[in-house]
């Protein structure tokens, strides 16, 4: 059976500000809790690493290295 991109973790390419779909999809992963963010909530991620982060308490505690 076809997933439709709805169903599918997107992979995504993230820059300073924004970021740029390379593969469409609905949601992406959290690089801490694994946990899926759908696209139009997700609000963190870091450019250097390419990650994204769930929440900004993640984030914060992800680039301070205590995650």
């Amino acid at each position: 059976m076809l997933m439709s991109s709805s169903d599918k973790t997107a992979k995504l390419y993230y820059a300073p500000s924004s970021f740029r779909v390379l593969r469409p999809g609905s949601h992406v992963l959290c690089a801490v809790t694994g946990e899926p963010i759908p696209l139009p909530e997700l609000l963190y991620w870091s450019a250097e690493r390419q990650e994204a982060y769930a929440s900004c308490e993640i984030a914060t505690r992800r680039l301070l290295g205590q995650v």
